[in-house]
């Protein structure tokens, strides 16, 4: 299994001051227990809710934020102003905060008591004075963060903090991603290119190589009696063709796929990796390109590129940690051809085997066929239909210098016609607001052939993430206009330029 991703805490603090007396400030402690534990019953499973003594003083705000930034158990902090606290006392920490922020603007009341209200209510129930002063105070220090107003126990509030904090984990786990290459990218190709070291201080990530027979050797040492283990487990999680059946003329290829796959496991296991890329080009001593087992291995949580695309294996790991538990799959895709109709317009997106099963919509087959590239023996892999619904397509690109996520609302949908003979698990969808539109804008972006298409995650738990790491996001959605998205380009371009560090 990749890197296991604690749950982490989340750090309510809640601010006020001496002001009003101890009486006051233990009504204010009282209430923002009450407001957390609202939050955390709204929270979906994830980083657990961890209510802070509410601060007063510069000092105590200060070492509050260094003992969040150095504690790597905290993905994130978030601060609500129950009263008036100077935000003057918040500089110093608010400076020093090295974990992603969440300004939650909200009160210990849903409602006024209209007939009861007085001037002690006034002064207790404050939030809209001092979360003014304290979001002033983040933007005169350009604190990135992200702002959720509303009642605490109102849904939409919970998750809108869920998808936030879902990002904080993905963030958190890109921090300290590490990726085993097998091999180099695929010769002449341009996108899976870029800056390995830029990457790391952008992102975290940690790219490694090695040499595939490095991978050849872990896959010779296998057992015979742990490759007799996972065979049963194919037998038993999907429908196996009869050819590879025990006792039938292909069932060495199935064990030969099983080898890979533990010989893989152990090796990304030993070295603690969360994430790999593998490449059709370069495959030493290996008999089969790996098929079967990196779609085995993405349903574990780990990410993956083909052609040694790094950059779309370490996306895929992150998505899958913002994923979490939220129904849904996330898998290695790219969009590979079109359907222009009749009928609406639809991308058939697939791989060469490489698609991960979490996004299925039927019991997967275990199916060996031809490969045309690689010049190796026929590979054994899973086929199935992604199941319909509304997702994500995600691209991740180096422009030089910085990197762009681009991102696409679409809806999965059930393929117009069988497709019996494709050999490879795929996903047919209609891009919104429509394929034309869509494939502009996202050749204008410079979005990558390989993406991650997700079912998990939503726009607004990518783009807090986004925020998070300080990377450009492009969304096409169904309001894409192609002459505003260009617009959109050419700002966006000046933006980047100009705060970039030298």
């Amino acid at each position: 299994m990749p890197t296991v991703e604690k749950p982490g805490e989340i750090w309510f603090l809640t601010g006020s001051q001496a002001l009003y007396g101890e009486e006051v400030l233990e009504q204010v402690a009282a209430q923002s227990r009450e407001v957390c534990q609202t939050l955390a019953g709204a929270l979906r499973a994830g980083p657990r809710l961890v209510w802070k003594p509410v601060l007063t003083t510069a000092d105590a705000i200060r070492r509050t934020c260094l003992d969040a930034t150095a504690d790597d158990a905290v993905v994130g902090v978030i601060a609500w102003m129950h009263t008036f606290s100077p935000a003057k006392a918040w500089i110093a920490g608010l400076s020093a905060l090295g974990k992603p922020l969440l300004h939650l603007h909200t009160q210990a009341n849903r409602s006024l008591p209209w007939a009861e209200l007085d001037m002690d209510f006034m002064n207790l129930n404050q939030a809209a004075h001092g979360d003014r002063e304290f979001g002033y105070v983040q933007s005169r220090l350009g604190v990135a963060r992200k702002t959720v107003a509303g009642f605490a126990g109102d849904p939409v509030v919970g998750e809108r903090v869920s998808a936030w904090a879902r990002a904080a984990s993905g963030w958190r786990a890109s921090r300290s991603l590490r990726m085993a290459r097998f091999g180099d990218n695929m010769r002449d190709v341009a996108v899976t290119e870029g800056d390995k070291v830029g990457a790391q201080a952008t992102l975290g990530i940690s790219v490694n190589a090695y040499g595939v027979n490095a991978l050849v050797a872990a896959v010779d040492e296998v057992a015979d009696s742990d490759v007799d283990k996972v065979v049963v487990e194919y037998e038993e999680r999907y429908a196996v063709a009869p050819e590879l059946r025990r006792g039938a003329e292909r069932h060495e290829s199935l064990r030969y796929g099983a080898r890979i796959e533990l010989g893989l496991r152990q090796f990304l296991e030993a070295g603690a990796f969360d994430a790999f890329t593998t490449n059709f080009e370069d495959l030493g001593g290996l008999r089969q390109l790996p098929g079967l087992a990196v779609q085995r291995l993405m349903a574990d949580g780990y990410g993956f590129g083909g052609e040694g695309d790094w950059k779309t294996a370490a996306l895929l790991r992150i998505l899958k940690v913002v994923a979490g538990d939220e129904p849904g799959g996330t898998s290695f895709m790219e969009d590979y051809t079109y359907h222009w109709g009749p009928g609406e317009p639809k991308t058939l997106g697939a791989h060469m085997l490489e698609v991960c099963p979490s996004i299925a919509g039927d019991r997967p087959s275990l199916e060996i066929h031809p490969l045309s590239i690689g010049d190796r023996e026929d590979p054994v892999r899973l086929v199935f239909t992604a199941a319909p619904g509304p997702g994500l397509v995600v691209g991740l690109a180096d422009l030089g210098g910085r990197l762009r996520l681009t991102a696409n609302e679409i809806d999965l949908v059930a393929p117009d016609e069988p497709l019996p003979r494709l050999p490879v698990a795929r996903a047919v969808w209609k891009p919104r607001p429509n394929l034309a539109t869509s494939a502009e804008c996202w050749l204008l972006a410079g979005g990558p052939h390989h993406t991650v298409l997700s079912t998990a995650v939503g726009r607004e738990a990518l783009a807090d993430f986004a925020d998070m790491a300080g990377v450009e996001l492009l969304m096409i959605d169904a309001a894409t206009d192609p002459r505003s998205f260009a617009d959109h380009l050419r700002w966006n371009s000046t933006y980047y330029r100009m705060t970039q560090r030298l």
